[in-house]
Order: C-alpha cells, then sequence, then structure tokens
C-alpha cells in the first residue's frame, strides 16, 4: 500500500506517494520524473545510479525512499543552473570524459561529493573515489583528468 513521502530533491520538497519497498532510484525516475540517475545493475554494483544524500555519494538503488525523508537529495539535474554547467560537469565536457553517456551522470555525482570532501587530491584519490562506477567506453584516464581539472576550478573559483 502506498504511503505518503516528502523528499527535498535539489532543493525542492517534493509529496509522492509511494511503496514501503520502492528504492530512491525507482521514485526518483517513476515518481519525480528526474532520469538522470540510471538503472544499471540495481544492486549497488556498478554506480549508474548515483546521487548525492546529505552531499555523499550513494547507489541510489540500494536506498529505500522512505530511508530518505530527512535527507537533502541531489541528482544530476539539480547540479547547476538552467544555462550552466557545474564545475565537474564542465571538466567532463571539456577534457572528453564523456562517451555514450550511460554511467556519465552516476561519475559526476560521485566526483562531484568526492571534490566536496577532498578538494585537493590526487590522481590516485579520484582512482579510487570513482572505483564503485563502472564505465565500459572510457578506460577512465579522461575521467580522472576531468575530476583533476575540475578540482583545480573549484579551487581558484571557491
Amino acid at each position: 500500500m502506498k504511503q505518503p513521502l516528502t523528499l527535498n530533491i535539489n532543493g525542492e520538497i517534493r509529496l509522492m506517494l509511494v511503496e514501503p519497498d520502492y528504492s530512491l532510484l525507482d521514485c526518483l525516475r517513476d515518481e519525480a520524473q528526474l532520469t538522470g540517475a540510471k538503472k544499471g545493475c540495481d544492486e549497488g554494483d556498478c554506480g549508474a545510479c548515483t546521487v548525492l544524500m546529505d552531499g555523499k555519494p550513494v547507489t541510489s538503488c540500494l536506498v529505500l525512499a522512505h530511508s530518505a525523508h530527512d535527507a537533502a537529495i541531489t541528482t544530476i539535474e539539480g547540479l547547476a543552473g538552467v544555462d550552466s554547467l557545474s564545475p565537474v560537469q564542465k571538466a567532463f565536457v571539456e577534457h572528453g570524459g564523456l562517451q555514450c553517456g550511460f554511467c556519465i551522470p552516476g561519475l559526476i555525482m560521485s566526483a562531484t561529493g568526492f571534490l566536496q570532501e577532498n578538494p585537493n587530491p590526487t590522481e590516485e584519490d579520484v582512482r579510487f573515489a570513482i572505483g564503485g562506477n563502472l564505465c565500459r567506453c572510457t578506460g577512465y584516464a579522461r575521467v580522472v583528468e576531468a575530476v583533476m581539472a575540475a578540482a583545480q576550478e573549484m579551487r581558484t573559483t571557491g
């Protein structure tokens, strides 16, 4: 039986009705119509569904929607303004960290949460931080370059 749920998604309070066993990913995609987080493995292994929950990257397929009721949820759609990209999004474009696009929202969200905690990472730090995000296209070199460039940009622009 569906139950009322209030979520803070991208700074907007949203009221919806969801089943008690509904994942945050399914809630975001099906109820909130935010499809940036992708359903990959649905087991928390691929990272395609990564969003920020209170600023920390989480695999939203493993989070029950009702357990997120007190959290601030940020999706790829909420990272930037209408006419701008976040520093991480911009760096992914500029450094060719994009391929097919399926895993990219999760990679960007993992990198964003990581850089908020560690603004001056090493390449090894970056590789560890994105280790839970699987990509079949890139080989990760350009992704790491993009995250390092975003870190630099974020440090200089504050």
